[in-house]
């Protein structure tokens, strides 16, 4: 049986549309399913601006139904993952709210720092969602939450999550590496590592200061010793200590 999404018995007329070249200007008729088409006049490679995933954000069988798609369209698409994985980590921690919480506010200055610091935004929200997956069976197998036993616990469940929703394994095997020492930075890390690590400080930082309010000036010296990025830093800064980033 083929896919209903890319049986054009199932199409609308929204389908197939027509747009502009932004090279030339000359009018480009694009079908739905099509992930680039070339300008018939000047040439010009167009990514199709109304492309779709749906399923195919996390169906393993995706490249089957769409072909080859451009180091672009599969950046998009792990992009889309991570709203599934933000899901399943609901899903995964159930009424522990605090830590739906946590995980979320993560993700959000993950990726603030992750387009500032250019990162590969599917893996850092991805990470930043999936985190402290970890700390759940810690606390059963070893009644503590300390980073060893996280770092530990954490990617085997990662990795089955992303598993179920079809990642493709390099992006489960980096997003588990980070998972795996989330707390204790290497000089090897990624932008993708550090992005996720700034966020994560970010918010402990929030967390600590809302419980027993910490000095600027305290928080100041965190931010400057601590921190992994620029964009980092200046997040924090804009958060912790009310200064605005600079133009």
């Amino acid at each position: 049986m083929k896919c209903p999404g890319q049986d054009s018995r199932y199409w609308t007329p929204e389908a197939i549309f027509e747009t502009k070249c932004p090279e030339c200007g000359h009018d480009m008729e694009f079908f739905k399913d099509e992930s680039a088409r070339k300008c018939k006049k000047c040439g010009h490679k167009m990514l199709n601006p109304k492309i779709d995933f749906g399923c195919a954000s996390y169906c393993k069988y995706a490249e089957q139904c769409l072909g080859e798609m451009s180091p672009d369209l599969l950046a998009q698409r792990d992009d889309l993952l991570k709203d599934r994985v933000a899901v399943e980590m609901k899903r995964y921690f159930g009424s522990d709210f605090k830590r739906i919480g946590h995980a979320g506010r993560v993700a959000r200055y993950a990726e603030r720092i992750g387009r500032g610091e250019k990162g590969n935004l599917g893996v850092i929200l991805t990470t930043a969602y999936l985190h402290d997956i970890g700390i759940k069976n810690a606390e059963k197998k070893y009644n503590s939450t300390a980073p060893k036993y996280q770092h530990l616990e954490g990617p085997p469940v990662a990795r089955e999550i992303l598993t179920k929703l079809g990642a493709k394994e390099p992006m489960i095997d980096e997003v588990c590496e980070i998972v795996s020492h989330h707390h204790h930075p290497r000089s090897t890390d990624t932008v993708n590592f550090k992005s996720v690590y700034d966020a994560d400080m970010i918010v402990n930082l929030e967390e600590k200061n809302k419980e027993q309010p910490i000095p600027p000036k305290k928080i100041a010296r965190i931010i400057d010793k601590a921190f992994l990025t620029a964009t980092g830093r200046e997040t924090a800064r804009s958060i912790l200590l009310g200064i605005k980033p600079s133009q």
